[in-house]
């Protein structure tokens, strides 16, 4: 167990001096729910200050386009509660599926206008007349919330996203110059590499979506170059690891001297690549006329060498700038990856789709429950059910989250009526009330501060800090407050049984869809429906390579180099969509049997079936290829159709050309 550091109390300690100045702001204002702006404190902080920012934007965004809804919906079917039942349910999973199918920070606008719609129109139900004033309370409180975290967070001792990133991004550079030099060796294995590279660089992806709350567009825009390169690096690497154990024995003691140089200049890329580069083109200029297999795989080797030299030299200028701060110069590039290869995202609709239900169904049973038992505070087991199937619907299996959640939030109840019943009858002002609230709220910062406990320490915090119900003045009512707490462990339990029965899966089975969308994307590219950004196709299909990484973490499992290899096919098949344009119709035709049956092969995995025809058309296109005239586009067709041969058959005998 790692205990707390000085960093993890410093943050503990600005998110309560935040809360505690959103409470006073609030009691200062006279509000109606004061509280609502200290949970919502706790709810926007987080360890770095443009995430706090990112997060405090969206949860006042989110709450408005709620407050609205619930504004709009309450009053006009107060009346027949099913049906208002059925539509506040309906808006809070619509609401959470367009959340989930965004995974940036942007998102959270979306949950945030699902479930706030349930904490302002359920309690609405007995006052309609009443919701516009407490949707606009709300909307006051959470922007105290909100804007007292961001001020904290971002003037005292700030912890900036960008720096963290560069931390990351050194970290990970290192892990791919070693996998660089095992590649280029012929040694390591490429599936825990591509593993690793994949999921850190998924994470660093999400963390940099925070990175233009907090810095000028300048950086961010270094940082989205950096990353584009960073996602192409990893199909370089692994293509070169092919090509070298392919080569074992039959490399030219010219290629391999410079192999072994590349290798050393990608561990300190400081001295000037041209010189590498001019090496590699004068070793392709002399297999230029060659088409036997061992020239196609050096000729293929050295391309890929020029890559992984220009994407190295890149990203170690574009890390130099931005650990220096001086992201104003224009900087010398030389590789020119599409800028959409960073933005790609994984999207799965079906599980998006699985969660509403969940989601749905929860509310609904909630709500007969609270009509069926006429009981007053029923309403909060309605509202639970909705945050709870929010709040967790991204993992693959909510319910241990749930479950936690219920956890903490029974000692978050425990706390509270310590307090309510014993400690904060003797408070005589808002000072003494800080000083009796500081030992459980700050002991909760610092476990939201620490990545094993944070999902614990925010439960804990935001809804002990909700069930206490602080007011200007004291208030204490035993039975509502115990009546209360008993509706919101129902209302989780409800959110995890029910997300049990319809939503929970496993790790391996998010896994094997990951898998079998990288295979249907692969057959559509193959069936001349894909796009051809190359680098964008690269940039998703690695977001998907990175989510399925984590999920075979503790497993013996080859899925994550296969789907790499994967990966590569697709890449080399937009590479032959491209260069088939140049070449003669009956060329063509060969081309297009191919990736005709290449697609079918994808389509009709993951069932085992005979490759020895696609094998076949593999070898009838290299061949039809290679006879062919100097015709434009040939090359970049016979390199394409050799990657496609080794990604897919790797252990076949050599071809015959």
């Amino acid at each position: 167990m790692q205990w707390p550091g000085l960093r993890d109390w410093l943050f503990a300690t600005k998110t309560f001096v935040a809360a505690m100045l959103a409470l006073y702001v609030a009691f200062s204002l006279g509000l109606e729910r004061p509280y609502w702006a200290m949970a919502s404190a706790y709810i926007a902080a987080q360890p770095l200050s443009g995430a706090t920012r990112s997060k405090a934007v969206f949860r006042l965004f989110g709450t408005v386009i709620g407050g609205a809804a619930a504004v709009v919906l309450v009053p006009a079917l107060v009346d027949t509660p099913e049906l208002l039942s059925l539509v506040l349910a309906l808006w809070v999973a619509g609401c959470l599926y367009v959340a989930l199918l965004d995974r940036t920070p942007r998102s959270y606008a979306a949950m945030l206008a699902g479930y706030t719609v349930a904490i302002i129109g359920f309690p609405a139900v007995s006052a309609p007349d009443t919701i516009f004033e407490t949707a606009l309370v709300r909307v006051e409180e959470i922007t105290i919330g909100v804007a007292a975290a961001s001020l904290v967070a971002n003037v005292v001792f700030p912890r900036r996203v960008g720096y963290v990133l560069v931390v990351r991004i050194n970290a990970w550079l290192g892990n791919a110059r070693a996998w660089s030099r095992d590649a280029l060796a012929g040694q390591g294995d490429p599936r825990q590499s591509a593993r690793r590279l994949a999921a850190d660089a998924v994470e660093i992806n999400l963390l940099a979506s925070h990175l233009s709350y907090e810095a000028g567009s300048r950086e961010t825009r270094h940082f989205d170059l950096l990353r584009a390169r960073m996602i192409m690096l990893l199909p370089t690497l692994s293509s070169i690891a092919d090509r070298v154990a392919a080569l074992a024995g039959a490399m030219p003691d010219a290629i391999a001297t410079l192999a072994a140089d590349v290798a050393a200049w990608v561990q300190q890329p400081v001295q000037p690549a041209d010189p590498l580069l001019d090496r590699i083109a004068a070793q392709q200029a002399g297999l230029s006329q060659q088409t036997d297999w061992t020239a196609l795989l050096l000729t293929c080797l050295l391309m890929r060498l020029r890559e992984l030299v220009q994407l190295m030299h890149d990203c170690t200028v574009l890390h130099r700038a931005l650990d220096s701060g001086d992201v104003t110069a224009d900087l010398l590039l030389l590789s020119a990856p599409e800028a959409t290869a960073a933005s790609a995202w994984h999207r799965d609709s079906g599980m998006a789709l699985l969660s509403a239900l969940a989601c749905t169904v929860a509310i609904l049973l909630a709500c007969a429950i609270w009509i069926a038992t006429a009981w007053p505070e029923g309403y909060v087991a309605a509202e639970m059910v909705a945050v709870a199937c929010s709040f967790f619907a991204a993992q693959d299996d909510p319910v241990p989250a749930i479950v936690d959640f219920l956890v903490w939030s029974v000692v978050g109840v425990v706390v509270d009526g310590v307090l309510l019943f014993g400690v904060l009858p003797g408070a005589s002002g808002f000072p003494t009330l800080v000083l009796a609230l500081a030992p459980p709220f700050i002991l909760g910062g610092v476990m939201v501060s620490m990545p094993a406990t944070a999902d614990s320490g925010r439960s804990f915090t935001t809804w002990a800090a909700t069930l206490l119900a602080l007011q200007d003045a004291y208030q204490a009512d035993l039975p509502g407050f115990v009546n209360s707490a008993l509706a919101f462990g129902l209302g989780l339990a409800l959110g995890a049984i029910v997300t049990r029965l319809i939503r929970s899966v496993g790790a391996g089975v998010s896994a094997g869809r990951l898998l079998r969308v990288i295979w249907q994307e692969l057959a559509v590219a193959a069936e001349r429906r894909g796009g051809h950004d190359r680098a964008r196709y690269a940039g998703l299909m690695l977001d998907r390579l990175g989510l399925i990484g984590p999920r075979l973490a503790a497993t013996e499992e080859e899925l994550p180099a296969r789907a790499l290899a994967d990966i590569r096919v697709g890449l080399n098949v937009i590479d032959i969509r491209r260069a088939r344009h140049g070449l003669s119709t009956p060329v063509r035709a060969r081309i297009d049997i191919m990736l005709d049956a290449l697609a079918a092969s994808y389509r009709n995995r993951p069932r085992r079936r005979d490759e020895s025809v696609l094998l076949a058309r593999v070898d009838d296109a290299l061949a039809a290829v290679a006879a062919a005239g100097p015709e434009p586009g040939r090359a970049d067709a016979l390199l394409g159709l050799l990657g496609i041969r080794r990604g897919l058959f790797p252990d076949a005998a050599p071809a015959i050309l």
